[in-house]
């Protein structure tokens, strides 16, 4: 089966069938804390924040998801055009159909056509790092979309459920490191939905890394979305569940600010702009986002994105009034507490 197939399969599948964790984020586990007597109107909120040195008029990524397959380029026009609308940030969908077959690069390079002054991140694999990214490869996945960042998925998990998956891991990080050293831009590193550990996340800093995308267990499970696929003759379900909730991600993660300087988005099963306020209160810099926004596209086009992101943006100023905060500088894990 060709990339483009089976990228066609996981978008069709992340948006109409159940793949998500039987577990859970951990973001259940937080309640607010309601103030009677806020003093601020929620017209006068600020819901925007910074991100690897930038200001957006929000806190929400637009998680890398599609690429190398027919009807990716116009999935990526839609988010482009809303991101741009919306300023927010995106990352494409993994660029290694586009390295291995540039006939595949336009549904890429469509994204800066119709965002030309959107935050965009390139996305590559790390399997794909292996013995060294070269240099014109390196290039090639930034200047076909101007790319302001690089993201490097690892997903370990998917690749080891996947029939046609990489299986061979050892020298990602000596790849990673090349990488790096190649590149004039920042580097974040992301999950696929199992999770960064506080021991993973050492190492990645260590490298040089500037953001870490927790991408944690409760939201898609991309174990389950391959055993899902009429492709996979000998399904693994037992691995279906396999990973580290967000939250434990986060709280693994956070104490490094100690030791490092680094952005954290954390993502996994953000589902909504309640996920998102709590993920901020426990010291996320950003939340990132996918299934909801393939969905929305999915189902009403151009017109249900917008619609999301102004719900989310409408329901984070409630929010953060009913916390008696006017921005998100104000927020903090005294507004949030256990249940």
């Amino acid at each position: 089966m060709s990339i483009q197939e089976r990228k066609k399969d996981h978008v069709d599948l992340t948006a109409y069938s159940d793949v998500f964790y039987q577990k859970s984020t951990g973001f259940e586990r937080y309640d607010f804390v309601h103030n009677a007597l806020p003093e601020v109107n929620p017209s006068e909120v600020d819901v925007s924040a910074s991100l690897l040195g930038r200001r957006f008029s929000f806190p929400l990524f637009i998680s890398s998801m599609t690429g190398g397959y027919t009807e990716a380029g116009s999935v990526n026009t839609i988010i482009a055009k809303c991101c741009e609308k919306h300023d927010l940030p995106f990352g494409v969908g993994s660029q290694r159909a586009m390295l291995e077959d540039e006939s595949q690069i336009e549904s890429f390079s469509v994204v800066r056509e119709h965002a030309p002054n959107a935050f965009i991140a390139a996305n590559i694999g790390g399997a794909q790092l292996i013995g060294g990214l070269e240099k014109d490869k390196i290039e090639l996945l930034v200047q076909s979309i101007q790319a302001d960042a690089v993201i490097v998925h690892l997903n370990p998990l998917q690749e080891l459920m996947q029939p046609e998956g990489d299986h061979d891991f050892k020298g990602i990080e000596k790849g990673m490191e090349h990488l790096i050293t190649n590149l004039s831009v920042p580097v974040i590193v992301k999950e696929t939905g199992a999770g960064i550990s506080g021991s993973v996340a050492g190492r990645l800093l260590a490298m040089g890394v500037d953001c870490i995308d927790t991408a944690g267990a409760g939201g898609t499970s991309w174990a389950k979305v391959e055993n899902l696929r009429d492709r996979q003759k000998n399904p693994m379900h037992q691995f279906d569940d396999w990973g580290i909730p967000t939250v434990e991600c986060m709280n693994q993660i956070t104490p490094l600010r100690e030791s490092f300087r680094f952005d954290l988005i954390a993502s996994g099963g953000i589902r909504s702009p309640f996920d998102l306020v709590k993920a901020k209160a426990l010291g996320a810099d950003f939340a990132a986002t996918a299934q909801p926004v393939i969905k929305a596209i999915k189902e009403e086009g151009e017109e249900g994105l917008d619609r999301l992101i102004h719900k989310w943006k409408k329901e984070t100023r409630l929010i953060l009034t009913l916390l008696g905060c006017s921005s998100f500088n104000f927020l903090n894990e005294t507004h949030i507490r256990k249940i």
